[in-house]
């Protein structure tokens, strides 16, 4: 019996040593891959919703978008409506009444400077805009500063009051400084700051363009406009992208 015991022995001795001579490797290999969700987060901004509501002299609505592009770049998108009503007075007299009504487009990217954890989809970004607007403007009232009574200089009525400016138009662009920030599962919230640098301003000869929808107030000898939204949004899952989870050592 030893006999066959040895002779066995013998026979797998060749078979250890191969054995001995491969590495074992005991490192659990990461094998798991983390998909990103990718798609369409389509929304609107809810001050302007908030101001048409309280402030019967404005109406307003802006729709707001951003479609992922890559990890970190997203392509986004503005459109809205706003219609506006002003009036500047100097001692009880009207100087002018005004009303803007138009439309505006913005289009341009966002770039997510937030390096979130595995399934959050928050977001901190910088971005830029270009924005075209189309929009009218209604000289309700005006007064005339009658200038020929030297000791008793007074305001006059305007002779055309009601009179009407169309075909106005505007481009800028828009730096944009935003947050966004997941509520509920797929809904977010949000919030930009907006600086805008008029490039093209077509007004009519007899009435300055003094506000101009989705830019805001025109300040006199300045081009620059500063302009804020705060959104609610959903985000529409398209697809997922595959994205190895990167580990910290020590974690």
């Amino acid at each position: 019996m030893s006999k066959y015991f040895i002779s066995i022995l013998i026979g797998l001795l060749p078979v250890l040593a191969n054995a001995q001579e491969e590495s074992i490797n005991l490192q659990q290999k990461d094998t798991v891959e983390y998909k990103d969700q990718y798609g369409l987060r389509v929304g609107a901004d809810i001050s302007k919703l908030v101001l048409s509501f309280m402030d019967e002299d404005y109406t307003g609505l802006e729709l707001v978008g951003d479609y992922r592009l890559t990890h970190r770049l997203y392509l986004a998108a503005e459109i809205g409506n706003e219609t506006k009503r002003q009036d500047e007075n100097l001692n009880n007299t009207v100087l002018y009444d005004y009303e803007t009504s138009g439309s505006y487009i913005k289009a341009g990217v966002d770039l997510n400077t937030y390096e979130n954890w595995y399934g959050m989809n928050n977001a901190i970004t910088i971005g830029g805009r270009y924005a075209v607007a189309s929009f009218s403007q209604t000289l309700n009232d005006y007064s005339l500063y009658d200038t020929e009574q030297f000791f008793n200089s007074t305001f006059l009525p305007g002779a055309n009051p009601n009179r009407e400016y169309e075909g106005l138009s505007a481009s800028w662009l828009e730096f944009v400084v935003g947050a966004k920030v997941e509520l509920f599962a797929n809904i977010f919230v949000g919030m930009s700051a907006r600086l805008g640098f008029l490039i093209t301003n077509t007004e009519n000869e007899n009435f300055p363009n003094l506000w101009i929808p989705g830019f805001n107030k025109v300040t006199d000898g300045s081009n620059f406009g500063v302009n804020y939204n705060y959104s609610i949004s959903y985000f529409i899952p398209l697809y997922k992208k595959s994205k190895k989870k990167e580990e910290e050592n020590g974690q």
